[in-house]
Parts: structure tokens; C-alpha cells; sequence
């Protein structure tokens, strides 16, 4: 049996820390329950709670790099992509209809075997997922 219940939060870096926090906000209903100043150790920094125990921890890099950038392998690691989870496929097409409303880049929901998937572009570029659990013979609606 795993040790781990599952994931608590993944870290993306942006240049701009306001902006992608009011994308989650705005997209996922998140709200920013941290942030800290830039130290010597750190840039700014906000943790962003998408529901339960779930979090998406955004460091602001002055340089302007995302997690999209192209980084040497030198530089620190950095989640290039990560997929959040909806409970429902109503609630995953909700959340497109939202995000296209709001220009968003996202795709159209695909059906997988286990998933429906929704793919779309963060406003740094980042390419990023959200799914929703499917059963066999489960159909849109």
C-alpha cells in the first residue's frame, strides 16, 4: 500500500505572480491563502489553494522565466506541466465554457479510457490538463 494519499501542491514559476494567481482564482473558484515578500533565498511568493488539501505554489522569477521556458540543466527543476481533477465531466465542460469566455486557450474535452480531459495554455504559456474520472460506456452529456 502507498505511503503517500496523494499530492499536496506543485510549483510553477512566472514573471508575473498577480496574474496567475487571478487566473486561478478566476478559473478554478482558488484562492491565495500565502504570500511572502522576495528574500535572498526566494522570490515572491503565493500558494494558492485549489480545494481540500491541493495547492498550486507560484514563485514569481524576476528574470521572467516560467515553467514553459526552455532551463538548462543547471537550473533548478521545475514542473513543466501538472493536471488538476474535476469530479464531474459537467463540471469539466463548465470550467472550458468559463475559460473560453474568458479567452483562454483551451482545447476540446477528449475522452480516454479512465478520463475526460481538458487541455489548455496558462497565461504564461504553460501547457496544463484538468480531468474528471470516467466509466466505461460513460457518454457526454
Amino acid at each position: 500500500m502507498p505511503l503517500t494519499v496523494g499530492i499536496n501542491h506543485v510549483t510553477s514559476s512566472t514573471a508575473d505572480l498577480d496574474r496567475l494567481v487571478t487566473f486561478y482564482s478566476q478559473m478554478f473558484g482558488a484562492r491565495k491563502v500565502f504570500e511572502s515578500a522576495k528574500t535572498d533565498t526566494h522570490g515572491r511568493m503565493a500558494i494558492v489553494e485549489l480545494g481540500g488539501t491541493r495547492y498550486v505554489k507560484i514563485v514569481e522569477d524576476e528574470a521572467g522565466s516560467t515553467a514553459s521556458a526552455p532551463r538548462t540543466p543547471s537550473a533548478h527543476a521545475v514542473t513543466e506541466r501538472f493536471g488538476l481533477a474535476v469530479d464531474s465531466y459537467s463540471a469539466l465542460r463548465d470550467l472550458r465554457e468559463r475559460m473560453v469566455g474568458a479567452g483562454a486557450d483551451a482545447d476540446e474535452i477528449e475522452r480516454l479510457p479512465t478520463q475526460w480531459v481538458l487541455r489548455f495554455t496558462d497565461p504564461d504559456g504553460t501547457p496544463l490538463q484538468v480531468c474528471a474520472h470516467a466509466q466505461p460506456g460513460d457518454d457526454a452529456v
